[in-house]
């Protein structure tokens, strides 16, 4: 355990405050596999080395379960002596009981603020993957250990079973829970809208795709917690292509800004992703807010505009049919209209940029 941390303090910048080094975000596709567990709804993927308690791995397991759209804020019954009603698990522990995803202790204990070891762990994915006590014989713990090597549910996890499992390695997990078939032959992802990409990663776009709610800029956060359908404080949040925390000043600060913060939502993962108007992002989506100026028409086609210019100077790109339409003779905006364009910005071989338009919110 010591040569693992040891060996992860290479990849990454030490807390000032921590005690002992942190693990690596230990592939080169973490950064994927996080977005990918952001926008399920699975976790909050902030502060990866933070250790992760037994009540918090029950709503883990929950959220990635078919019971997320049941389970609500608050239980109804104690189950445990020391899981009362108003715990912040409480009903997520309930269901983990009760579908024998974790077990309890003696004396009615769940301990849900002792942290979770990789044996507990492996026994919580395999159980919602299918497999019951009677598909292990023997060690139940060291069978269920070979199981999930033999899945490979291991990918990017290199832990003893009874280590303690921080963010980043239920991540891991979690993620490979999603590409691992159930006990049926299904992809267990096929749950949360999962598929898979050619070269056998999950695409984190089709899982919200066909669900995702906005454009709407909002300019204080009460604005923003009225637009929501759920609170921001249950919420995984995006602040310009970065995970945040969703207290996190830099919200509140984003906020203050004199044009606003874009906004979109997925109901079912509770993700928000917010955009600073005004802040141009290399990757993901950027928002700029101005009065049209001049509407660019090609001469070989004068029906279909190709661009707009707004009054920062910057010309707009526009690609699409719906887009073309809309600043159009035949759509609704106008020249010294103000508007809110949403577009993604890119860069060819020779430094020169595109600005291209997916989205606008009239003024």
């Amino acid at each position: 355990m010591n040569a693992r941390r040891a060996a992860a303090s290479l990849a990454v910048v030490l807390a000032a405050t921590a005690v002992t080094p942190m693990r690596a975000e230990a592939s080169a596709n973490f950064d994927l596999r996080k977005k990918v567990i952001g926008i399920s709804g699975i976790m909050n993927t902030t502060n990866t080395d933070m250790t992760v308690t037994r009540g918090e791995f029950a709503s883990m397991l929950v959220n990635a379960s078919s019971y997320r759209s049941t389970v609500s804020s608050l239980s109804n019954t104690s189950v445990f002596a020391d899981v009362p009603r108003d715990n912040e698990y409480s009903a997520q522990i309930r269901i983990a009981a009760e579908q024998g995803w974790m077990n309890g202790y003696l004396g009615g204990l769940f301990k849900p603020d002792e942290y979770i070891t990789l044996q507990d762990a492996v026994k919580g994915v395999l159980a919602l993957l299918g497999y019951k006590n009677s598909d292990f014989t023997g060690d139940q713990s060291g069978s269920r250990l070979s199981k999930y090597h033999f899945l490979e549910l291991d990918e990017n996890i290199n832990m003893e079973a009874q280590e303690v499992m921080q963010k980043d390695d239920c991540i891991n997990l979690f993620y490979n829970l999603l590409k691992t078939d159930n006990t049926s032959g299904t992809m267990y992802g096929k749950i949360l809208d999962c598929e898979l990409t050619e070269d056998g990663e999950i695409n984190p776009f089709t899982m919200v795709d066909n669900s995702l709610k906005g454009p709407r800029v909002v300019r204080s956060k009460s604005s923003l917690n009225n637009y929501l359908p759920f609170k921001l404080s249950a919420a995984n949040v995006y602040l310009d292509g970065e995970a945040v925390a969703n207290s996190s000043d830099a919200i509140s600060a984003a906020l203050e800004s004199s044009d606003g913060v874009l906004v979109y939502y997925h109901s079912l993962s509770k993700t928000v992703w917010l955009y600073t108007v005004g802040t141009e992002n290399e990757s993901g989506r950027s928002a700029a807010f101005g009065e049209i100026t001049n509407v660019v028409y090609n001469s070989t086609d004068l029906m279909n505009p190709s661009a707009i210019i707004l009054d920062d100077g910057n010309t707009y790109t526009l690609t699409s049919t719906e887009m073309q339409f809309a600043f159009s003779s035949y759509g609704d905006l106008r020249v010294g209209d103000t508007v809110t364009l949403v577009y993604t910005l890119s860069t060819d071989n020779n430094g020169d940029e595109t600005r291209t338009v997916i989205d606008y919110i009239e003024d």
